[in-house]
């Protein structure tokens, strides 16, 4: 396998572990006949931090970046190619319904249990406590813009893996537990979106809408939040 294959099966792998990881502990806590259920807002954002520390770990051929975002910073900031990005988001996206999957099979009979449509969609994808299109997509903005600049400044403009994935995964619970009350905190448009594709074809009883209407928000704001700090850092960060 060539290099950019190689790349590319990294950027799958590592996006689908994020998934199992991340998506997984939200079943376990909003899923009612779950053991965990109930543990709260705390033990999501610790268990999506650790989530990324897998999946970063498990693709540092590709520099872990498990992220749109992340991959559009490192296209503007010129460490890898448009060509290269637009094969990473499509690896990403991938990796991200191959995970969602693999969360609705470990808790397959938890989702025939479950009885809140919102519960079963809230596993797969985020969603606003105070539905405001406009000001769902700041929220976006602000969260991703804190990803990509505090990894970017950490890296001296490398790629997450080179900062090494505890940092990172530290990063991500400190937006969770600071930012992430108003959304859910996609931060990652292929962290939403992969999994809402995931809902929205698997067989999963009583599942209702996958609220297609608020999709483009976790898309939109976390593209616009790494580009805004992919376009600071040159000017703002001491990158050699």
């Amino acid at each position: 396998m060539d290099d950019i294959g190689v790349k590319f099966l990294s950027e799958l792998v590592g996006t689908a572990m994020l998934i199992i990881l991340g998506g997984g502990v939200v079943a376990a806590v909003s899923l009612t006949k779950s053991k965990g259920f109930g543990a709260g807002f705390l033990m999501v954002t610790i268990g999506w931090g650790f989530a990324v520390f897998a999946g970063v770990t498990v693709s540092y051929k590709s520099g872990g970046q498990l992220n749109p975002a992340v991959s559009l910073a490192q296209a503007i900031i010129g460490n890898i190619s448009v060509g290269e990005m637009l094969l990473f988001w499509l690896a990403q996206l991938i990796g991200a319904i191959i995970g969602a999957v693999i969360v609705w099979l470990a808790y397959k009979q938890h989702f025939d249990e479950e009885p809140d449509p919102a519960a079963k969609l809230g596993v797969f994808s985020t969603g606003p406590a105070i539905r405001n299109y406009a000001w769902n997509l700041v929220t976006e903005i602000i969260g991703t813009f804190v990803l990509v600049f505090v990894v970017l400044a950490f890296t001296n403009g490398k790629t997450p893996s080179e900062l090494g994935a505890i940092p990172v995964a530290f990063l991500v619970i400190a937006i969770g537990v600071s930012l992430g009350g108003p959304t859910g905190y996609a931060i990652n448009p292929a962290r939403d979106l992969g999994p809402r594709i995931a809902h929205a074809f698997l067989p999963i009883a009583g599942k209702g809408t996958s609220d297609w209407s608020y999709a483009w928000v976790p898309v939109v704001g976390p593209l616009v939040g790494g580009a805004i700090a992919a376009i600071l850092s040159g000017a703002l960060l001491p990158m050699a």
